[in-house]
């Protein structure tokens, strides 16, 4: 009867992650963001300071997603560079050589979800502030999209190996789209 308690390997059960600490940590911020601004609505009667709080579990969200939890989960990171004498900005994809270590069957699939769930989330936010006519609460949900956006595409173009790879390589083409959309929208943001 303990066998049948136990949760196979591969399932949802934070229980089987190699790195539980990180992987709940990343399940946190990605949750809690959503939940503050979904939530906020009605708790808090600020707009400043829903939108404040969001905004900084959203950064902790790209940064700990793009730092720490992609590495040590999926084995997947990326950056940025930028040649000093042109000015031009190059986005860099690494992995994990296969065979260097094995990814945990679980931490990779919730990764995938939460990767994948997040925009669609807030996609739904701004069909609800547009519905019911919240037109203010549109510039945050705009900065949630973007940085949830960047770090899927990102992480999409990163992995050469699994099905989340595959899927997005195939939308996108060998025309290396998603790096010339998520750096021009990138540019676009910080241009005076």
């Amino acid at each position: 009867m303990e066998a049948a308690a136990q949760p196979q390997p591969g399932a949802l059960s934070w229980r089987l992650s190699s790195h539980p600490i990180t992987l709940l940590t990343f399940l946190g911020f990605r949750i809690s963001s959503v939940l503050i601004y979904f939530l906020g609505l009605w708790i808090i009667q600020s707009m400043i300071m829903i939108f404040i709080i969001t905004i900084l579990l959203l950064a902790c969200d790209f940064y700990y997603l793009k730092n720490i939890a992609g590495r040590r989960l999926v084995g997947l990171r990326w950056w940025n560079e930028v040649d000093p004498s042109t000015g031009d900005s190059q986005w860099v994809f690494e992995s994990l050589e296969p065979g260097t270590r094995e990814i945990n069957s679980t931490d990779s699939r919730f990764f995938w979800l939460a990767l994948y769930i997040q925009p669609l989330w807030w996609i739904l936010m701004a069909i609800l502030a547009i519905i019911r006519l919240q037109f203010l609460w549109l510039p945050l949900v705009a900065i949630a999209l973007a940085l949830t956006i960047i770090n899927t595409l990102a992480f999409s173009r990163c992995d050469k190996f699994s099905q989340a790879g595959n899927f997005a390589g195939g939308a996108f083409g060998s025309t290396n789209l998603a790096t010339s959309l998520a750096s021009n929208f990138v540019g676009r943001m910080f241009r005076s």
